[in-house]
């Protein structure tokens, strides 16, 4: 866990330090690309496994909810976020 997070970390240092350089500014479609490419092969990776295939009713359920479960979550932070910090006109 600490290689991971020290990881990002790291990149995130780095890119602070040499956000500058004009190549950097314009990854945003690579990374999108690279993301769809890491999810596409994760997906190949659950549907070779036998064993999440075969138990898949079983986790469907507790899966789907907590997917929408914490989507529903995310949802109501960046709403109250939004409404916290980023309200126009002050109060009425």
């Amino acid at each position: 866990m600490f290689s991971i997070v020290g990881t990002m970390l790291t990149g995130v240092t780095i890119g602070y330090l040499f956000r500058n350089i004009s190549f950097l500014q314009h990854t945003e479609k690579s990374i999108s690309c690279t993301i769809l490419l890491l999810l596409f092969i994760l997906g190949l990776s659950i549907g070779s496994n036998e064993q999440i295939i075969g138990n898949l009713a079983a986790f469907g359920w507790q899966a789907a909810i907590l997917a929408v479960s914490a989507t529903c979550g995310s949802i109501l932070a960046s709403w109250m976020v939004l409404k916290l910090f980023f309200a126009k006109g002050g109060k009425k």
